[in-house]
């Protein structure tokens, strides 16, 4: 019953209702090429390269230091900002789709513009969206109160906690912390201090 209560609450996100439905197209569009095995190496480079990409977004982009334009500085903190200031906040856990379906519109220009291949190409987008609402669910059960199922998502929940709690420096990583740890920025967590500003990103020294 409450896996029900959660799945419900996800799915009633209009953003993820969108990413769903454009995924499920997209998966039907491109069922007669799945005997090919380009179709499933785009697939597994679509979720290779959004698994990278939640890292280097997360850490590179969302914690800039606070910018002084306004509309950028308004930008993040729409995009991750209040998500620190208010990790519990629903309209905060998800990535809008004005700021997602973009990126994954160049993204696949470009495998387009290396393949020439639609057929490729849909299905790196189909890769790229399936990571993405893999990615949503795990952070949103990360910030709701319910324990996941596997011993996996019980780990990463407790880490993206860290982050949120204990130091905005470390932990990038939520569905994996493979590049955390081969970039630097994992620690163990009864080591590291609890920084001042985890809470209000803002708050660091421009």
């Amino acid at each position: 019953m409450i896996l029900k209560v959660y799945l419900k609450e996800f799915f009633s996100q209009f953003d993820i209702l969108v990413t769903g439905a454009v995924f499920l197209a997209a998966t039907v569009w491109i069922l007669p090429g799945l005997d090919q095995g380009g179709v499933w190496l785009a697939i597994l480079a679509g979720m290779v390269g959004y698994a990278c990409s939640e890292y280097l977004i997360h850490r590179f982009f969302f914690h800039l230091k606070p910018p002084k334009n306004p509309w950028l500085l308004k930008l993040l903190k729409r995009l991750h900002y209040d998500h620190h200031v208010d990790p519990q906040n629903r309209k905060l856990l998800f990535l809008p789709i004005w700021y997602s379906f973009p990126l994954i519109a160049l993204t696949s220009a470009g495998v387009y513009a290396l393949t020439g291949n639609l057929l490729w190409t849909v299905a790196f987008a189909v890769g790229v969206m399936g990571y993405l609402l893999h990615y949503e669910w795990m952070h949103f059960i990360a910030h709701r109160p319910v324990k996941p199922f596997t011993p996996w998502g019980r780990y990463m929940k407790k880490v993206h906690l860290w982050h949120h709690f204990k130091n905005e420096h470390y932990w990038f990583g939520v569905t994996q912390p493979f590049l955390d740890m081969g970039l630097g920025t994992y620690r163990r967590e009864r080591e590291t201090e609890r920084s001042e500003t985890v809470r209000d990103l803002e708050r660091r020294p421009s």
